[in-house]
């Protein structure tokens, strides 16, 4: 067996269950569940019609670069978006299967574990697949902590020389799960300068690109900041991107990547060998999604209303505010996370989850301790439900 799956940890859903492990909530309270990412608005119709129409797909190979009408619709949906020049479809694009399983298979492609001190950063809280892509890619990740007092953010010029010579790969979630924290173009500059001085790859993670309540400071996407600062080659980026948090397609796994032509050229080739290519049928309803954005306007207005309504309902009793982006409230707790989110599941029939299955220990601190993920997936009614309860939980303490 490979060693490295040894030092893979249980995934944040398995500690949940094993916390939870025992408790008989009240059953008279209907379980509200805001501690996973799974959007739960409508998928729109006319995807579901794609669907159907294009039934016939599935009778056929599909090709692992895609439809060329697919990597046309993505490569205009990114022109439009973030106001660049031109994509070339042909080179700069390939669809993915969710951006769950690009992630890992990039890793695996591009980092060189054979090499001594191989090295990932990461930030820290995360999503677990970026260390279980790094280890399994046999490197050794390095965190770097998203602290309030650093308004969240990555202290890149807190790594030393040392550490920055061995780094192969830095992975970038923005907007960021579970923070909601949005890289401002000054972060992408001093990114963009140390991957020039070191060579690594920059991984940019933007599924929850979508999500924002201000449509006149909408996130900064790596390839947008490239743009801007003269990188017109995205040399050594490449962004991920998924329809399932746009487009309340979650079960569909259809995403891209994009970015450094060179890069897709050999994670392409990876990618052959891998079997990961995505149906026919898929990519017609994803042809569909990227060409449409009045479903999205309106999916960021039921986001919009229910942080209407629940943040004033969880201000009083907990420290949390608006995120730049996401579906997420990161709170601070008044108890430890993990005994906060198990006396509210045990009392009220709520469930989030506890920071600290989010992040590691580094430099002495676990960043997520003290902290809950509060998904705001469900519909407004039971968000403002679970709001009021957690309310009441808190004023119990």
């Amino acid at each position: 067996m490979n060693p490295n799956l040894a030092r893979l940890q249980t995934y944040p859903f398995e500690k949940l269950r094993a916390l939870f492990a025992g408790l008989q909530p009240p059953a008279e309270l209907k379980p509200i569940r805001l501690s996973i990412g799974e959007p739960q608005h409508p998928t729109p119709t006319f995807i579901l019609q794609a669907l159907s129409d294009n039934f016939a797909g599935i009778a056929a190979y599909p090709s692992t670069q895609g439809s060329d009408a697919l990597r046309g619709a993505i490569a205009g949906w990114l022109e439009r978006r973030y106001a660049l020049p031109r994509v070339d479809a042909a080179t700069q694009v390939l669809p993915v299967n969710g951006s769950r399983e690009a992630l890992f298979a990039f890793a695996q492609c591009v980092v060189d574990g054979g090499k001594p001190g191989a090295k990932v950063v990461c930030p820290n809280p995360f999503y677990q697949i970026y260390e279980g892509a790094t280890l399994l890619a046999g490197a050794d990740p390095v965190f770097l902590n998203n602290l309030p007092e650093n308004n969240f953010g990555s202290d890149f010029d807190s790594l030393p020389e040392a550490v920055w010579r061995d780094v192969q790969l830095v992975f970038v979630c923005s907007p960021g799960n579970p923070t909601g924290r949005v890289l401002s173009l000054d972060e992408w500059k001093r990114l963009f300068a140390l991957s020039d001085r070191y060579g690594f790859v920059i991984a940019a993670d933007e599924c929850y690109s979508e999500i924002y309540f201000d449509d006149e400071a909408r996130p900064v996407g790596a390839l947008e900041a490239a743009h801007a600062l003269g990188r017109g080659d995205f040399r050594n980026i490449v962004v991920f991107s998924s329809l399932s948090k746009r487009s309340n397609v979650p079960g569909m796994r259809s995403g891209f990547v994009a970015g450094d032509a060179a890069i897709l050229k050999d994670f392409l080739l990876y990618r052959t060998y891998h079997g990961c290519a995505m149906s026919a049928t898929i990519q017609a309803a994803s042809v569909a999604a990227w060409n449409d954005e009045a479903h999205v306007a309106e999916n960021r207005r039921l986001y919009r209303e229910k942080f209407t309504a629940v943040t004033p309902i969880l201000s009083p009793w907990l420290d949390t505010r608006l995120p730049d982006a996401g579906f997420y409230l990161w709170a601070r707790t008044p108890l430890p996370d993990t005994d906060f989110a198990r006396r509210l599941q045990a009392e009220y029939n709520v469930t989030v989850l506890p920071g600290s299955f989010l992040a590691r220990e580094a430099d002495g601190v676990n960043p997520g301790a003290g902290f809950v993920r509060i998904a705001l997936v469900a519909d407004t009614a039971e968000c403002v439900e679970a709001a009021g309860r957690i309310a009441a939980f808190c004023r119990a303490l």
